[in-house]
């Protein structure tokens, strides 16, 4: 008789508990029910439905483009691919920086009309009474800091944040703010490392890092990228762990050359 495993579903909960352990955290982005599934089934701990979705699915230069409607139909889809990992979902920009109503009303929509389990967005200080408000619905909020892609003009460049000593202050800052609003985990995504374990060190809540170092409590990366689906993208702190834009392209070709060439298909893969 086969002994069935029960699933323990990954929480906000879970992921304090791994930081007090020292277990460092995994989290992947994910925006369809396909690669959900594979993703969850292989064990990793968080799963981000990222606004990132408006760079690798829809092929937009910035994360701004993307629609609350667009990043709802993503995170449903993922959410019905998922059975043990956390999937927390980006506000996507202009659903919530206006005023905190327009923000607690996106995360409502997200999670009544995806099942997600919580929200993530971009900003500290700025973004208090936003956090707050969806907090007091009972809605998980992830905060994120340091290259923040929705600032992209502000900014004007995708380089490194914080290494100015101000910046730097101002960052370290609004993450222990974050904490104190609420924040059940905060991203870091691409300042220099030091600064990084210590923000990570200075608060009690779980700091995963994009191109942060290592010594914070967990790593996020871009399923797509990470899988070398994307082939343009080549910052520093990304690790291919397949060419999949290679063997993908190989394969393509060869089917294209089976069916022109009539081997496809043959007597066995037809009725």
């Amino acid at each position: 008789m086969s002994v069935h495993k029960e699933i323990k579903k990954v929480t906000t909960n879970t992921l304090h508990e791994m930081k007090k352990r020292g277990e460092k955290i995994a989290m992947l982005t994910a925006y369809d029910y396909t690669m959900a599934k594979i993703i969850d089934s292989s064990g990793v701990d968080v799963i981000l439905v990222g606004d990132s979705a408006s760079n690798v699915m829809a092929g937009h230069e910035t994360t701004l483009p993307i629609t609350l409607d667009q990043m709802i139909y993503h995170a449903g889809s993922v959410v019905r691919g998922c059975s043990r990992a956390l999937v927390i979902i980006d506000l996507p920009f202009g659903s919530y920086q206006a005023n905190s109503k327009e923000a607690l009303m996106s995360a409502i929509r997200i999670m009544k009309e995806s099942g997600a389990h919580g929200v993530k967005l971009e900003g500290g200080a700025e973004v208090k009474e936003s956090i707050q408000r969806i907090l007091t619905a009972g809605i998980p909020v992830m905060g994120h800091l340091g290259l923040t892609p929705q600032s992209i003009y502000k900014f004007g460049t995708y380089t490194v944040r914080a290494k100015e000593e101000e910046e730097a202050e101002r960052l370290l800052e609004d993450a222990k703010l974050l904490e104190q609003y609420g924040c059940f985990a905060l991203v870091l995504e691409k300042i220099p490392a030091a600064l990084a374990t210590k923000v990570a060190e200075s608060i009690s809540i779980p700091v995963i890092g994009i191109g942060a170092g290592g010594g914070v409590d967990g790593q996020v990366l871009v399923t797509h990228d990470m899988l070398g689906m994307t082939h343009e993208f080549h910052p520093r702190f990304l690790r291919r762990y397949l060419n999949l834009y290679e063997s993908m392209g190989t394969a393509f070709q060869q089917y294209i050359a089976d069916v022109k060439s009539k081997d496809f298909p043959n007597e066995k893969e037809q009725y």
